[in-house]
């Protein structure tokens, strides 16, 4: 598997005081399941998952400090909602309790949750705490995929471009498959499908077609793809050559961590490069 295409991590605040927000009549059990899954949403909810009400924010990471009242609730909800179940797994596994969140992945994906698929796939996949199965693994990431989930082609991707050893062995299946998420408007799938169409793997090198992925992967703020739009703008490569446009790509990269973005930008603030008598790079002259 390369650098740039890998299968979706499991993660590990709000500190928020709940007393205020669970009272509820005792006899409302509607209400009181309202509140589980409100409180299992707040702290647990995973912003790329389909199940997700577009008015709940979600939070990438389960935080440390969170992970007890996510359990509580997430568990509560979970008897009539898939995405608490779900999101149940996602606590189990932030607190370290691996087998406990496959079994909760588990029950969530025979109830169809297409996140719970990707997750678990994911472990299956790298065998973390259980025997690796990469046909399984396949057959949920495509699953997740065939129900919407672009996170499942992504995945399928990974799989695609491996072998088991790290060497590329399918490429062109696995750039049709970002073909698919891109469509769905994946973002990382934009970005994955740009890298291979600017470098030719998997088909024809296209670096205008690159370069319109990598904008609208850019646009939804993802971090790699707005560093290439700042390389492609700073070069010309693919379209119109244009220094401001490209430092404002590379500053909104920075400022989402990409270390590539800021030495670009270290480098044009200090263009000139000081050497020793044996051409050894000393230190950047800045103007």
């Amino acid at each position: 598997m390369t650098k740039r295409f890998g299968a979706v991590s499991i993660a590990s605040s709000l500190g928020i005081a709940f007393s205020a927000l669970i009272i509820v009549p005792l006899h409302s059990s509607g209400h009181s399941q309202s509140a589980d899954l409100a409180l299992c949403d707040r702290v647990a909810a995973d912003p790329t998952d389909p199940d997700k009400p577009a008015d709940v924010k979600g939070v990438r990471d389960v935080a440390p400090s969170d992970v007890a009242t996510a359990i509580k609730f997430c568990k509560a909800a979970s008897t009539r909602s898939r995405r608490a179940l779900y999101q149940l797994g996602r606590a189990y596994a932030a607190n370290q309790q691996l087998p406990e969140a496959i079994s909760v992945y588990r029950k969530a994906t025979d109830k169809g949750s297409t996140s719970a698929m990707v997750e678990l796939g994911v472990i299956l996949a790298t065998g973390s705490g259980v025997a690796k199965d990469r046909v399984q693994a396949e057959k949920l990431f495509e699953r997740a995929m065939q129900a919407g989930n672009p996170r499942g082609a992504v995945n399928l991707v990974a799989l695609a471009l491996t072998d088991g050893g790290g060497a590329a062995s399918d490429p062109v299946k696995a750039r049709a498959l970002l073909a698919r998420a891109a469509e769905a408007n994946s973002a990382e799938a934009q970005y994955q499908l740009g890298m291979m169409t600017a470098e030719g793997i998997g088909g024809p090198k296209d670096d205008v077609a690159a370069r319109a992925l990598f904008e609208q992967a850019a646009a939804q703020g993802h971090a790699g793809a707005l560093e290439r739009m700042g390389a492609f703008a700073r070069s010309g490569r693919g379209g119109p050559k244009d220094s401001d446009a490209a430092k404002a790509y590379y500053e909104k990269a920075a400022a989402l961590g990409n270390e590539e973005a800021r030495a670009a930008l270290k480098r044009a603030e200090c263009p000139y490069a000081i050497r020793d008598k044996r051409g050894n790079f000393v230190t950047n002259l800045c103007f």
